[in-house]
């Protein structure tokens, strides 16, 4: 069994209204969870409606009883860790446990341009990252005052409360595929990692790495979750699938070629795998993610006016995994 969780990209679009429908939507028809993507806008013109991370949970929180839901991810570079994780533990607290905290490194230039944040270079990112991981689990997980002296951060003698009433606050996760980065943050700090676009071997291999990881920093394999990030491309006929995929015309790869070859592209392309098809191809695709050890998909919704759609994909997906 694996669970089926939706991803929304909020910097296309997303409106009180559609927000809204989308979390009545999630709850009623089964899935497993519902995450925000955590930008201002978009890496190119033009830009377009898009709601903020944490007051966009909050509604959420109040308005479920089932679904975890989270940020994949918030990026530490506009996010303060402090504060982050002082909202992360409301929010778990708020839905009685159903917060998960996704932290990164931050990487859209264009958006930190416009508002004003500094990125910095790729190691500059990935250093302020470990940093803000570590001032996140020290405030979640010690109940004295923490005092930490870092090179983008600094606590003297902070103390996170109310104290989270879960133990150890919310879960944190860790997305990407990074062997030498990336993976040993996850093995150090993570509950959860997200793989991202990978096809079900590869992401068999980059697991079995982390096991390695994790036994040498001396945790047990079973305490980092394993999930991935997935875009998704449904149709409940080929006939709707050609509709779906309508955008391949423009693209030069894919503009003269028949659709079953498109479909074969989008799903075996190398660090850019979909999951795309028809009912019985997207059933056999989660299957063989559930093989390589996938306890949790997180799929892209793109559509978010397309509510038929969804219910099409809960009604004839879900109950077949």
């Amino acid at each position: 069994m694996v669970a089926i969780s939706l991803q929304i990209e909020g910097q296309m679009g997303l409106t009180w209204p559609r927000w809204k429908r989308l979390v009545a939507e999630v709850e009623a028809l089964g899935f497993a969870g519902l995450y925000r993507s955590d930008h201002f806008t978009h890496p190119s013109p033009p830009d377009k409606d898009s709601l903020e991370l944490i007051v966009s949970l909050t509604y959420l929180a109040e308005h479920t009883q089932r679904v975890h839901f989270g940020s994949l991810v918030a990026p530490l570079s506009f996010r303060h860790p402090a504060l982050l994780v002082r909202q992360a533990a409301a929010l778990d607290d708020l839905s009685g446990g159903r917060m998960i905290l996704g932290v990164g490194t931050g990487w859209e230039e264009r958006e930190h341009h416009l508002f004003g944040y500094d990125l910095g270079d790729v190691p500059t990112r990935l250093a302020r990252l470990e940093e803000g991981l570590e001032v996140i689990t020290r405030l979640l997980q010690s109940d004295e005052p923490v005092t930490y002296e870092g090179r983008f951060y600094q606590l003297r003698g902070a103390t996170l409360l109310p104290r989270p009433q879960r133990c150890g606050g919310p879960p944190i996760l860790i997305g990407g595929n990074g062997l030498h980065r990336t993976l040993p943050l996850v093995a150090r700090y993570a509950d959860i990692w997200n793989a991202q676009l990978l096809n079900p071997e590869e992401f068999q291999e980059r697991s079995s790495y982390l096991d390695v990881l994790l036994s040498e920093a001396g945790r047990p394999l079973q305490s980092v979750r394993r999930t991935l990030y997935c875009w998704l491309y449904f149709g409940r006929t080929m006939e709707e699938l050609d509709q779906i995929l309508n955008w391949r015309h423009e693209s030069a790869e894919l503009a003269h070629q028949p659709l079953d070859e498109v479909i074969q592209v989008l799903r075996t392309k190398e660090w850019l795998n979909r999951l795309v098809g028809t009912p019985e191809m997207v059933v056999e695709q989660i299957h063989a993610y559930a093989n390589a050890g996938v306890e949790e998909l997180i799929l892209t919704w793109f559509d978010m006016d397309n509510m038929e759609a969804l219910r099409g994909f809960a009604e004839s997906i879900l109950p077949c995994v």
